[in-house]
């Protein structure tokens, strides 16, 4: 049996792995100027979503199943406002995970979107792996 930290830190690595995945893929797809850009909004709300769970996790934060960013860092505000803050503006990805990707009233994701997107997912991910999880 192991360890509740190292069972802990397994998960930490395993939420961090995905968000990688995500994360490395919209990378690809904006440097290979992809005609694919609503799946480089996607990925990057994908991956920071799962960065602050990631952080979640590891502060033992309860979280429920949501795409909703700013949900999630209220409850990241709870143990550490001031970096909850710092990486506030990525809420703006919510609406990639679900909403934009069906028809309706949302128009095609722009280059310079998909290039902020990404640019979003990336504060978040240096924020939470500069913590050294």
């Amino acid at each position: 049996m192991q360890p509740p930290e190292e069972v802990k830190r397994q998960l930490v690595r395993q939420w961090l792995a995905k968000a990688e995945q995500d994360f490395g893929l919209a990378e690809h797809l904006v440097a290979e100027q992809s005609p694919y850009l609503l799946a480089v909004g996607f990925h990057s709300q994908q991956a920071a979503e799962k960065y602050v769970k990631a952080f979640l996790v590891h502060h033992q934060c309860a979280f429920p199943k949501t795409h909703d960013i700013d949900e999630l860092l209220d409850r990241a505000a709870t143990v550490d406002h001031a970096f909850a803050e710092s990486i506030r503006t990525a809420a703006a990805l919510s609406p990639y995970a679900v909403d934009e990707r069906y028809p309706g009233d949302y128009p095609d994701m722009s280059e310079s979107e998909a290039v902020e997107a990404l640019a979003l997912a990336r504060l978040v991910r240096d924020a939470i792996l500069g913590r050294g999880f």
